[in-house]
């Protein structure tokens, strides 16, 4: 739960039980019209869990047999795993770049300060959670908050995956920052809330929605919990600026309201303006600001992959427990017939195929089992999962170069999942930053990580980030600029496939020549029509390899011109340098290029 900020008493009461009482109303409206979406969520979940026969027999309403198998093969658990592998492969890494030159400073410094306030907040931890969720249900929710009360409170900034099931929003936008109200309710402990918020102890209102809960294998007890709400909504100032204003309650008891705070009433919660909640989609919808995953698409494959093989196996299962015919008058004891442990069976009389006969199976065709592979098959068309996307491979494929080429290939589709989240994160960062901007009052220190793996110390704070003086206007009112920045996004690749196939580029360029420096233009030249990670590094050292072989050339040449004009003065010269004299050729070298004259200067000294 996201703590509020502690404040001196409100000198004016904006927000009161009206508001409270008219914000309720509204919340109750958005849950419903997102009730068809929660339902679908919490089936998802028992998809997810192997428990889709749970679902099944909801729908149909228990026509199947109580005895009947119901196999829970995990296809479509495999292709959310593998998908989840891929993501977590090619972890994002922000890079903030200047839009003009004189933020050039604050652009470095941020760069080195945001993978360090990521790593505080666990961000890895969020990034898989929510990459789950997004899988799962279509949509991953992340929330930017600023925490008074981290770092023992001086703050900081706080990022949290937060639950789909939790955020109410106005029905029919597409765009979540278009709602006129955005709500995040939680469950807390009422006992905390009385000694946070004295209010609360006063008068501890009824819960305000019932919200919907995930089907849990445990029992959760909730009888001491307070439904909590976070009620964000936009404000338009006379001055036709979009403030943000935040509010929190519980029933109609309010706990904190920025338009009763005398630090927020004109300038909004957060300078930014926006709502604190980013939806990563990953198949969008029409008309909802979030999508539907995998379980959606690939739910009725899976369905039809248990189905035949329940049915395969129920068919098995009947083949091999023997039954058979027993003719009325057959005088055969039943009961020790049917005991596999008695040695022996009475009968009276004569038995033949007439009086006892097995029940016989038809043996079952191939095509149902063909079928069962076919609709696998479509399991993983459906999934963009083949087996070469985990490393299975046919054809005779062996290299390692080779499966790694065949997997980058086929994982189109991750690629174009991760690139969405990639366009979050950017938002998530930007984010931080203006909270930064915000509330980065005082200096903090920064543990960053250097080349090579160093690491130094930075002092940052909000000074990089405010507005500055940009001159005049034609009125003469004095300009002020805020600084911009653009962020590039570079994954950290872990797929040791990835890794095996840098380190096989590498041996291939070093064997072609591509770092001799006597061929450094033509693997420049290459090097302009080529494209893979870490190539600026290898242009630049191409670079550096035809520079130092332009020194050593132009080092050469003078120094055979030294050694020509030292063989041309002959007996004279030799005479000047043993009387410490100083010849017209040391007078010559002394006026050659500035590059050389170290080296000329070391060759003169050893004339005699």
């Amino acid at each position: 739960m996201k703590k509020t900020p502690t404040h001196p008493a409100p000198q004016e009461q904006r927000v009161g039980t009206k508001e409270i009482r008219e914000a309720a109303a509204i919340l109750a409206a958005y849950q419903q019209g997102k009730a068809h979406l929660e339902q679908r969520i919490v089936n998802d979940e028992l998809w997810y869990k192997l428990r889709h026969w749970d679902v099944i027999r909801q729908t149909e309403r228990g026509r199947r047999a109580g005895d009947a198998p119901e196999p829970t093969s995990a296809w479509l658990f495999n292709a959310i795993l593998n998908k989840h592998a891929d993501a977590m492969d090619n972890y994002p890494e922000a890079v903030v770049l200047p839009r003009e030159r004189s933020d050039a400073p604050s652009a470095k410094t941020l760069s080195a300060v945001l993978p360090v306030v990521m790593e505080a907040n666990g961000f890895e931890e969020t990034y898989a959670a929510a990459w789950w969720k997004k899988l799962k249900h279509g949509t991953a929710v992340y929330g930017v908050f600023w925490d008074p009360a981290k770092e023992n409170g001086l703050g900081d900034i706080t990022i949290q995956e937060v639950d789909l099931l939790r955020v109410f929003w106005e029905p029919g936008i597409t765009d979540i920052q278009r709602s006129r109200n955005l709500f995040i309710v939680d469950l807390a402990d009422a006992d905390i809330l009385e000694k946070q918020y004295p209010q609360f102890r006063a008068e501890r209102g009824g819960n305000v929605i019932d919200v919907t809960q995930y089907v849990y294998d445990d029992s959760v007890d909730t009888s001491g919990k307070a439904l909590v709400v976070d009620w964000y909504y936009k404000r338009r100032t006379p001055g036709g600026r979009t403030v943000l204003h935040y509010v929190k309650f519980v029933g109609e008891t309010l706990l904190y309201a920025s338009e009763n705070d005398p630090a927020y009433a004109e300038r909004g919660f957060y300078d930014h303006g926006l709502y604190p909640l980013h939806f990563d989609v990953l198949f969008p919808e029409e008309g909802t600001p979030v999508g539907f995953g995998y379980v959606s698409i690939c739910k009725n494959p899976q369905l039809y992959i248990d189905r035949l093989y329940g049915n395969i196996l129920d068919y098995a299962l009947k083949a091999t427990h023997p039954r058979h015919f027993i003719a009325a008058s057959t005088g055969v004891n039943e009961r020790e017939y049917a005991d596999w442990s008695q040695p022996l069976v009475h009968v009276e009389g004569t038995l033949d195929d007439t009086r006892i006969r097995q029940i016989s199976l038809d043996p079952m065709s191939g095509i149902y089992t063909n079928i069962l592979q076919m609709k696998i098959e479509e399991m993983k068309d459906t999934a963009a999962n083949r087996d070469v996307n985990s490393g299975g491979v046919s054809g005779g494929v062996t290299a390692a170069s080779a499966i790694a080429a065949l997997q980058e290939a086929g994982n189109k589709a991750s690629r174009d999942m991760i690139g969405a989240s990639y366009r979050c994160y950017v938002r998530l960062c930007r984010m931080c930053i203006e909270l930064m901007r915000q509330f980065y009052s005082e200096a903090r220190s920064f543990r960053v990580t250097g080349p090579g793996g160093a690491f130094d110390f930075v002092d940052f704070d909000n000074a990089l980030l405010a507005e500055r003086p940009a001159g005049f206007g034609a009125s003469g009112t004095e300009l002020y600029r805020k600084p911009v920045f653009d962020l590039k996004i570079n994954a950290q690749r872990r797929n040791p496939f990835s890794r095996m196939e840098q380190n096989e580029r590498a041996k291939e360029l070093y064997s072609m020549g591509f770092f001799r420096p006597d061929r450094a233009q033509e693997a420049l030249g290459a090097l302009e029509m080529m494209d893979f990670e870490g190539i600026d590094g290898v242009r630049e050292q191409a670079r550096q390899g035809r520079t130092l072989l332009d020194i050593c050339e132009k080092l050469s040449r003078q120094l055979e011109l030294l050694t020509s004009a030292s063989a041309s003065e002959g007996a004279g010269m030799e005479h000047a340098a043993a009387s410490g004299g100083r010849s017209a050729a040391a007078e010559r070298l002394r006026a050659s290029t500035p590059e050389a004259s170290y080296a000329q200067r070391l060759a003169a000294r050893g004339l005699g």
